[in-house]
């Protein structure tokens, strides 16, 4: 009897702990609202950027609130600010996922910054869902909680340069780049895609994160006698080697990546900045825009925040649709498991912004490979390719 009795009361605790296992809330997930978390620069060099796609998050947040949420659950997005410093990223993870206890970080602005925090969330479980950079580590190494949307800027410089050569002649390729992961995946996709029209780099320059001056890189272009420079570099950056090469008499071709595919650099830098040559997937929303939806939205957006959209508020936008699609096709019964099933069994479709067609799969957790090419002419970028295949690796 006693061995009976004693088998019994097994039998029920291990049904009583499974019943318990399975009751577990999903961090995150209330009957009322789904918690997510972003990490953006709000105090640091681009903080412009985070601004502006915290704005387009925000926007879309809002609208999904207003139609009743995904499956009956508002959606609540915590902020925090990583200042574009890798260390206060690992703070503001820390916090998002262990006080806050979202159930993913969304858009995280920054190679470095989701790198450093990364590790955090995947201890808890907790998805990386389209940070906002196009850096590899972003999917690779595969790892089931990482989601990229953007075609990495190791392949934008690789199919963006061959194409480059076919519009604007150069024998002299430099590069002046962020001495970081975002830098040096510019520099790693640019030499092989000068491999592939026979060239090399002739001269290398380097600068710090959150750098202001860029004469001595300049000059030393300059006496490289540079005539196509690859920049691998952000906002001011950007604004500051054009405008110095200007000042000097050295006017190469420049030829950027999505990272400094923004009207800041034309906004802030003025005529200079005009031939300015960038890779990109989603196209800047301007007021007049030739789409009917686009000029919409975009009027839309100033009426909320009282300053014109930028392609980053499109980031912002398109992260939180995508978010709300998987987390719809989830079903009610919303966990992470169930999540990342939804992304690797949904076809996201090509947006109003122009960025391509996403999907995903159980192996594969880049959405998107392909990117275009843009010129700054007359303070304006035009789009003047479509997207371009992506060269097999050698």
């Amino acid at each position: 009897m006693d061995m009976m009795r004693r088998t019994t009361l097994a039998v029920g605790l291990a049904a009583l702990s499974a019943g318990l296992a399975h009751a577990q809330p999903t961090q995150g997930i209330s009957k009322a609202e789904i918690t997510i978390g972003t990490i953006q620069d709000q105090s640091g060099p681009i903080a412009a950027f985070g601004k502006q796609s915290l704005n387009g998050m925000l926007l879309r947040v809002d609208e999904i609130n207003e139609q009743g949420g995904i499956h009956g659950r508002k959606v609540r997005l915590r902020v925090e600010d990583n200042g574009y410093d890798p260390r206060r990223s690992v703070l503001a993870a820390q916090k998002l996922v262990n006080q806050d206890r979202v159930f993913a970080v969304v858009g995280q602005i920054g190679t470095a910054q989701n790198n450093a925090s990364m590790p955090v969330q995947f201890e808890k479980n907790v998805i990386n869902f389209l940070p906002i950079t196009a850096a590899r580590e972003m999917y690779d190494p595969f790892h089931r909680l990482k989601f990229s949307f953007a075609a990495t800027y190791f392949d934008q410089m690789r199919s963006g340069l061959p194409e480059l050569a076919k519009r604007a002649k150069f024998s002299r390729p430099c590069i002046i780049y962020q001495d970081d992961e975002f830098g040096l995946e510019v520099m790693r996709g640019a030499e092989l895609g000068l491999k592939a029209l026979g060239m090399a780099l002739a001269e290398r320059t380097t600068f710090k994160r959150g750098a202001t001056e860029f004469s001595s890189q300049v000059a030393r272009m300059k006496a490289a006698n540079c005539d196509m420079v690859v920049l691998g570099t952000i906002i001011r950056e950007t604004i500051g080697t054009i405008g110095e090469s200007r000042k000097t008499g050295f006017n190469p071709i420049f030829f950027g990546s999505s990272a400094s595919y923004t009207d800041l650099i034309h906004r802030l830098g003025g005529k200079a900045m005009d031939g300015l040559w960038a890779m990109h997937t989603a196209q800047h929303p301007y007021l007049d825009d030739a789409s009917d939806k686009v000029r919409f939205w975009a009027n839309k957006y100033k009426t909320k925040f009282n300053e014109d959209p930028t392609v980053f508020s499109a980031y912002g936008y398109q992260i939180i649709d995508a978010f709300a699609t998987a987390a719809q096709n989830a079903g009610p019964n919303l966990t992470v498991d169930s999540f990342i099933r939804a992304m690797e069994t949904t076809k996201f479709p090509a947006d109003m912004f122009g960025a391509p067609a996403m999907q995903f799969t159980p192996k594969f957790r880049l959405g998107n490979d392909r990117s275009r090419m843009s010129q700054i002419q007359n303070s304006r970028w035009v789009t003047v390719t479509e997207y371009l295949p992506v060269p097999p690796m050698p």
